[in-house]
């Protein structure tokens, strides 16, 4: 088993050469379904930390349909080996991940296609495809100014008034919009009235300059060999890129990105 456990070390280390990840997922793959039913529990959670490096390489520094198709191809070979509960839960997770980024891969260039290919009714229309929906903020107006107007015509006799700038038949076309929109515009108007505003973000210029840095092996062993991303807890390796707030604490950027577009402190 000790040739094994090396052979693994080995693959995870190449993980992070562009050119040998693809060539490296594969040859964990192989070694998993010949050797992870057999193996001690020592070497059963060697395979798993390998599987979880894999998961935290693809997230963080490769978007190649192909390469997630090889991580994915692993996930699922061991979502079938493991028993541990915690384990199949972070796997599954990582399958979720994987089909996720597969699909928006697949869809990206077909919608590309679907603009390409949309006609014109005469020069100077851009498109015979349907007006988008207005933007909420936008909606919200129009119907609270179609609102009062009706009010106001209800008032005045049922005489919409004649400066108005909504007809009848548009302030039904609003309120039906909003019917079919309820769920996502409605909260908001929940939101300005109960007087709790939101944390606001992250300034860009700040998070613009939060240095992106390499783990190098003397920054491994000034951390600790248990350092980790403060927010997907996988285990720092060289390589990796992380970003490290004025707190200190250190996150992959892509875990971080999520959270600083919406709040302006740490995790």
């Amino acid at each position: 088993e000790e040739g094994l456990r090396q052979r693994l070390h080995e693959l995870q280390k190449q993980l992070g050469k562009k050119l040998m990840f693809e060539e490296s997922v594969l040859c964990i793959t192989s070694l998993l379904q010949e050797h992870y039913s057999s193996s001690s529990p020592a070497l059963r959670k060697s395979f798993y930390n390998v599987i979880c490096r894999v998961s935290t390489v693809l997230k963080t520094r490769y978007t190649s349909p192909g390469f997630w198709s090889a991580g994915l191809k692993l996930f699922q070979e061991a979502q079938l080996l493991v028993s541990d509960e915690s384990e199949k839960k972070h796997i599954q997770s990582c399958i979720d991940q994987s089909k996720i980024h597969l699909t928006e891969s697949q869809e990206m260039p077909q919608s590309t296609e679907i603009r390409t290919n949309r006609g014109y009714l005469f020069e100077g229309h851009l498109t015979v495809d349907p007006e988008p929906p207005q933007p909420d903020w936008l909606l919200r107006s129009n119907l609270l100014t179609a609102a009062a107007n009706l009010f106001q015509g209800e008032a005045s006799g049922g005489q919409i008034p004649p400066d108005s700038t909504v007809s009848v038949e548009g302030s039904t076309d609003l309120i039906q919009e909003l019917l079919t929109r309820f769920d996502a515009i409605v909260p908001e108007f929940l939101d300005v009235d109960s007087g709790a505003p939101k944390p606001p973000p992250a300034s860009k210029e700040v998070v613009a300059k939060l240095p992106i840095t390499g783990v190098t092996e003397d920054m491994l062993v000034k951390l600790g060999k248990d350092a980790v991303c403060s927010i997907c807890q996988e285990n720092l390796a060289v390589n990796d890129e992380i970003q490290q707030l004025p707190c200190n604490h250190m996150f992959h950027p892509p875990c971080l990105k999520p959270w600083l577009d919406e709040h302006n402190s740490c995790p």
